[in-house]
């Protein structure tokens, strides 16, 4: 897969958490509620049936109890790999409704270990185009996207 700057946004780090221990926060309903959206938000409810077709759905809470619910679809998954999703499609690669979201988006999670023990962890979000990766971008992709990784690798560590 080769990165479009132009319609992609990518967060990319070495993290000290082994990829076994990533993999599972993110496949693992009750470990990605406690670290899937930054803090103060919180993400209070998560279905995954962990097959290409399979739903990938979360509901995330803001501080002041507004719920945002988000369903997607897995598209692929190689065990500690590869982990890519769309919300362009609903559970058995039923089309969205785009209309609902502002922007539309696949995201793909690449996992390779790293000398130290860690993992390259890359998030590539792939946007049909510019004004969603600009809208998503402005809302914070970087920030937020990093907070969560960072919440990850902190319960990935009680593991």
């Amino acid at each position: 897969m080769s990165s479009m700057p132009h319609l992609d946004l990518v967060l990319q780090r070495v993290i000290p958490t082994p990829v076994a221990q990533v993999w599972r926060c993110w496949t693992e309903p009750a470990l990605l509620m406690q670290w899937f959206c930054p803090k103060p938000w919180q993400t209070v409810e998560c279905e995954i049936d962990l097959r290409p077709g399979g739903i990938f759905r979360t509901v995330m809470q803001s501080p002041s109890g507004d719920q945002h619910p988000n369903e997607g679809c897995y598209l692929e998954l190689v065990p500690n790999e590869r982990l890519v999703w769309t919300g362009a499609l609903k559970a058995g690669f039923r089309p969205a409704d785009a209309a609902a979201h502002p922007f539309v988006f696949t995201a793909v999670i690449s996992l390779a270990p790293h000398a130290d023990g860690g993992t390259l962890y890359t998030a590539t979000v792939m946007h049909s185009d510019e004004s969603g990766r600009q809208t998503h971008e402005a809302m914070g992709f970087h920030q937020g996207w990093g907070a969560a990784l960072d919440q990850l690798v902190a319960v990935a560590a009680g593991l």
